[in-house]
């Protein structure tokens, strides 16, 4: 199988440049469960508003967050868009609209400012 450019996407690598983790967040954040980390940014995200999300609809909002979440995960994940697109369930026409939609390469491309 020929490997595309996402074989090298790695959201830890990604962050770790931008200097927002290092090994010492990532030893404790996996002794963590996905829902806790959630909830965790969640409260964390409001305590300048006083733990209210005035005005946005975070319950509407979750099939979106999650769609770009598991998009960027797919991709650090796997070695090509066609085996992205497997691993999701998904054709690759679908896979590329999200990552459009999303702009999620982006993410993983964007240099540092």
């Amino acid at each position: 199988m020929k490997a595309g450019k996402n074989l090298y996407y790695s959201i830890s690598n990604k962050l770790h440049k931008d200097k927002k983790i290092n090994d010492e967040f990532e030893v404790m954040i996996n002794s963590l469960t996905l829902e806790e980390v959630i909830a965790l940014k969640l409260e964390l995200s409001t305590r300048s508003l006083r733990g209210k999300f005035y005005g946005f609809p975070i319950w509407k909002s979750l099939p979106e967050l999650t769609r770009d979440a598991v998009l960027k995960y797919a991709l650090s994940a796997t070695r090509s868009k066609k085996e992205a697109a497997r691993f999701l369930g998904i054709t690759i026409s679908e896979l590329n609209a999200n990552l459009k939609s999303y702009q999620t390469e982006s993410f993983f491309i964007k240099q540092q400012e």
